[in-house]
């Protein structure tokens, strides 16, 4: 499956919250799929943690994710690349390509 992972999917396990497990196992996935991140996450990420003086974490985090982790880094949107987008956030069942929780990607 070719995907968007949100913001949200990363900060569940940079922050070390509730579903932190099931995003944790979502990009065990990576292997098998195609996931990407784009750009304004990222940036929303590295803005966060800096804001909370963990540099380290964030060069750490593109390390892991973009260098080692086989994630694509997007300049535009999920509908322009037929992705799926992968998010806790229900606001995206509002829109007409939905999304699907960490857990129901295969």
């Amino acid at each position: 499956m070719k995907a968007l992972l949100d913001t949200n999917v990363f900060l569940e396990i940079i922050l070390s919250q509730e579903r932190a497990n099931d995003a944790k196992e979502l990009l065990l996935k990576a292997g098998r799929n195609e996931f990407f991140i784009t750009d304004y996450s990222l940036h929303s990420i590295g803005l966060l943690l800096f804001r909370k003086k963990q540099h380290e974490a964030f060069r750490a985090f593109i390390e892991d994710v973009l260098v080692n982790g086989g994630i694509g880094l997007l300049y535009a949107v999920a509908e322009r690349y037929d992705l799926v987008l992968v998010s806790f956030d229900t606001d995206f069942q509002r829109t007409d390509r939905g999304h699907k929780l960490p857990s129901e990607v295969t």
